[in-house]
């Protein structure tokens, strides 16, 4: 389920649509009869759009700030009757020798974890949360690297707890939930991943608290088209499939539980 999730999903990234849209409209013009060549021109125009489309600045602000304007910055201080917890949804890194742990993350990595180390001067005696496997294809951990950068960003280690077989949000959920249950913690993620991420910790029964990073959306020029803008649209639409895929899945805490126990079963 997790591998067929990501699969499904890339078909309606902005680069491997576009790609589908070319090659129909190829194929058509290749081998299909007279009377469908205008299908083919259309499937071209339709790769055309997407590609200029989600490339133009506008586009891809109204996209990204649809889902981060949902949640702001949070600088509101823990009380001290209350745990300080705070968990660092995961993100990517590299395994360039010779980096620092900090230097390895992604700058989607950092973003997070800097918002994550502001939270926890917010609250005493915080317990730091870092996730992520992986993977399947690296050496290292990603929940490993985060916790080595956050040390040498001043963290103690000693309040650091890290999940470093979570794969996804969802088991990121889980794992989480069988550490506090349901006391309340602050949630650090991109700001463009939030609305999805407090559906899935909700869902739990949880009492997340939106700690939002890594803002994306920009506003510049209407005539700009770029690869950043681009990106920023590509993220904000893997928000917008996943968060339609819950709805029409449906999503509660014995599904995740189950999914999770599944997969692990097939692995």
């Amino acid at each position: 389920m997790f591998w067929l999730k990501k699969i499904i999903s890339q078909l309606f990234m902005p680069i491997p649509l576009t790609v589908l849209f070319i090659l129909l409209s190829l194929l058509l013009m290749t081998f299909a009869a007279s009377k469908l060549k205008s299908i083919a021109k259309l499937s071209l125009l339709a790769a055309l759009a997407i590609l200029v489309g989600l490339s133009q600045s506008d586009s891809s602000y109204y996209l990204a700030n649809s889902l981060e304007s949902q949640y702001p910055v949070n600088s509101t201080p823990i009380a001290p009757s209350e745990q300080c917890v705070v968990m660092v949804l995961g993100s990517g890194h590299n395994e360039i020798a010779g980096l620092t742990a900090v230097h390895k993350l992604s700058a989607v990595a950092l973003g997070r974890l800097t918002e994550g180390v502001r939270q926890l001067s917010l609250g005493q005696n915080c317990q730091l949360i870092v996730s992520g496997w992986n993977g399947g294809y690296m050496s290292t951990a990603h929940a490993t690297i985060m916790k080595q950068a956050a040390i040498e960003l001043g963290v103690n280690p000693g309040t650091i707890v890290s999940f470093p077989e979570a794969k996804d949000t969802i088991e990121e959920a889980i794992f989480l939930y069988r550490l506090i249950g349901q006391q309340p913690f602050r949630l650090v993620t991109s700001a463009t991943h939030m609305p999805r991420s407090m559906m899935i910790f909700s869902a739990l029964g949880m009492s997340p608290q939106a700690a939002p990073a890594d803002f994306i959306a920009q506003k510049s020029v209407w005539w700009r088209i770029d690869a950043s803008n681009l990106l920023t649209s590509q993220r904000s639409i893997h928000e917008y499939v996943g968060m339609l895929w819950l709805s029409i899945r449906g999503v509660s805490a014995d599904q995740m539980v189950n999914q999770l126990s599944l997969d692990k079963e097939l692995n």
